[in-house]
C-alpha cells in the first residue's frame, strides 16, 4: 500500500509558490469553465489560492497557513493538490533541511482552449462531466469564426524591411550588457502542460512485435506512441486490436495518420461497447496493481481477488443482476466515486461487493461515498488491500450503516461477503428471507470465477 498523506505532508512543512510563466485574467475563464468540472471546486480553489499568493509575493510559510486560507484539512489539501499535478497545472519540488521539509509549488497556466479541445483525454472527460448540451455551449463560447483568406494576398512587411541592422562593432558589448543576471529569468508566457499518462496498462512491446513485419519501426515516432497509449487508455484497447487500428491508419508512404487512428479508435469503441463515449466504469484494474496477474490462485479468496481484478465495475453490476443492465442511478454513484475519489476499478469492485450485502442489495449513495472517501485517504490501490481494510474497519463501517438505519428499527441479520465471515462477529439471528435469497443470488453470481 502506498504512503499515507500524513507521511507526504505535515502542517509544519514549509512551502513557497512561484509561477512558471505569466498567468492572465483570461486563464481564469479557462480554469473555471474547462478545468473546474474535471478537478472539482476544492482543487480549483486551491489553485486560485496559490495564484493569489504568487500575485502578492507571499514568502515561505507553513502548510498550516494554507489550511487556514482554504478551510481544508491537510489530507484534503494533499488530495486536491494531486489533481492539479495530474492535469499539468502544478509541479511540486521538495528538499529536506535540518529535519524540515521545504516545498516549492510551481504553477503552470492552463492549456489554451484550442489545445484543450485538441487533447483527447480532457475533451472526452469534459463531455462526460457536462453532458452534450452544456459541453456544446461551453465549446461554442471558446470558438471563433475563422476568416477565409484564400482570396487575399499577404503583403506584411518583415522586420528587416523596416529596420536597419545594428553595427557589428557594437554587438559584443551589447550582448554582455543585455545578459540576464545569473539566478534570474525574464517573466514570459509559457504553454500549459498537456496531461501525462504513464503506460502501466498497455503492453507496447507486444504491440510492436506484431507490427514489425508489416510497417517500418520509424513510422512509430514518439508522437505516434503517445497517441497510441492515450487511445488505449481512453478506449480500453488491447495490443492486438490496436495493431489492426494502426494498420488502417497507415498511408502509402508508411506514415501513420493520427487523425485517422483516432477515428478508427472511436469507431472500434462504438462497435465494441455500443456507446458513443467511454466511461471510467468500463475500466478494469491496471496490471501493475493486480496481485494475481502472474500468480496461480490458491483458495477461494484468491480466486475472488483474481475475478474482481479482471472485471470492470459495470461488468460486476451486470453479473450481480444476473445479466440485467445496471440502473442509471447505480452507474452514476460508481462513476462519481471513481472520478472524485480516484479509486481504481478493482477497489471499486470490492466496495460494490461489500456495500451490496450491507445495504439490502442497494448502492446507497451516502454510504458508498463515505467508505470510498476513507479508502481514498488510505491510498488503497489493490483488491487485496481493500478487502483487508474492510475487515479491519468493519465495526466502524457497521456503525455508519446503523446510524442511517436507526429510525427504521430493523432487526435484519447483517449480511457480509464470504471473505469477511471468519473475521467478524455474528449479529442478530433474525433473518429476512427475501434478503437472504438476494444474498445467495449475489454469491452465486460471483461463483463464475471458480474452477470447473
Amino acid at each position: 500500500m502506498e504512503r499515507q498523506s500524513w507521511m507526504e505532508l505535515l502542517p509544519v512543512d514549509r512551502y513557497k509558490v512561484c509561477a512558471a510563466g505569466l498567468l492572465h485574467a483570461y486563464d481564469r475563464k479557462v480554469l473555471t469553465m474547462l478545468y473546474q468540472p474535471l478537478i472539482g471546486a476544492r482543487a480549483f480553489s486551491l489553485y486560485m489560492t496559490l495564484w493569489c499568493e504568487v500575485e502578492q509575493g507571499t514568502k515561505e510559510a507553513g502548510h498550516h497557513m494554507l489550511m487556514v486560507s482554504t478551510g481544508m484539512q491537510l489530507p484534503d489539501i494533499y488530495q486536491e493538490r494531486t489533481k492539479l499535478e495530474a492535469l499539468g497545472l502544478l509541479k511540486v519540488y521538495v528538499k529536506r533541511e535540518d529535519d524540515v521539509r521545504r516545498f516549492v509549488y510551481e504553477l503552470y497556466p492552463p492549456l489554451t482552449p484550442r489545445q484543450f479541445f485538441a487533447e483527447i483525454v480532457l475533451n472526452i472527460f469534459l463531455y462526460n462531466r457536462l453532458g452534450k448540451s452544456k459541453y456544446n455551449q461551453v465549446k461554442q463560447y471558446f470558438s471563433e469564426e475563422e476568416e477565409d483568406l484564400s482570396s487575399y494576398k499577404e503583403v506584411t512587411y518583415a522586420f528587416n524591411d523596416v529596420f536597419q541592422p545594428i553595427a557589428s562593432a557594437q554587438m559584443a558589448q551589447l550582448q554582455e550588457e543585455l545578459a540576464t543576471p545569473e539566478g534570474y529569468r525574464v517573466a514570459g508566457a509559457i504553454e500549459g502542460n498537456a496531461i501525462s499518462i504513464s503506460n502501466d496498462f498497455f503492453d507496447y512491446k507486444l504491440f510492436v512485435e506484431g507490427l514489425s513485419p508489416l510497417i517500418p519501426k520509424k513510422a512509430l515516432t514518439a508522437k505516434v506512441k503517445d497517441c497510441i497509449v492515450t487511445l488505449a487508455y481512453i478506449y480500453g484497447i488491447d495490443p492486438i486490436s490496436m495493431q489492426n487500428l494502426v494498420l488502417g491508419a497507415v498511408t502509402e508512404q508508411n506514415i501513420i495518420e493520427l487523425e485517422t487512428l483516432r477515428k478508427n479508435a472511436r469507431d472500434w469503441y462504438q462497435f465494441e461497447q455500443g456507446s458513443a463515449l467511454p466511461t471510467l466504469i468500463e475500466r478494469t484494474q491496471p496490471l501493475q496493481q493486480r496481485t494475481m496477474h502472474t500468480k496461480e490462485p490458491v483458495g477461494q479468496e484468491e480466486l475472488l481477488i483474481k475475478h474482481l481484478e479482471e472485471l470492470s465495475p459495470r461488468q460486476l453490476l451486470v453479473e450481480i443482476a444476473g445479466g440485467a443492465q445496471p440502473t442509471v442511478a447505480d452507474l452514476k454513484v460508481i462513476e462519481e466515486v471513481m472520478t472524485k475519489q480516484k479509486l481504481l476499478p478493482g477497489v471499486v469492485n470490492v466496495l460494490i461487493h461489500y456495500v451490496m450485502l450491507r445495504t439490502d442489495m442497494k448502492l446507497t449513495k451516502s454510504y458508498v461515498e463515505r467508505i470510498a472517501g476513507h479508502w481514498a485517504r488510505k491510498k488503497v490501490k489493490t483488491v487485496k488491500d481493500a478487502m483487508e481494510l474492510a475487515k479491519e474497519e468493519h465495526r466502524q463501517y457497521q456503525q455508519w450503516a446503523e446510524g442511517k438505519k436507526q429510525s427504521k428499527r430493523t432487526t435484519r441479520k447483517e449480511m457480509l461477503p464470504t471473505w469477511m465471515e471468519q473475521t467478524t462477529e455474528a449479529s442478530s439471528p433474525t433473518v429476512d428471507l427475501n434478503v437472504e435469497e438476494q444474498r445467495k443470488q449475489l454469491e452465486a453470481a460471483l461463483q463464475k470465477y471458480k474452477k470447473e
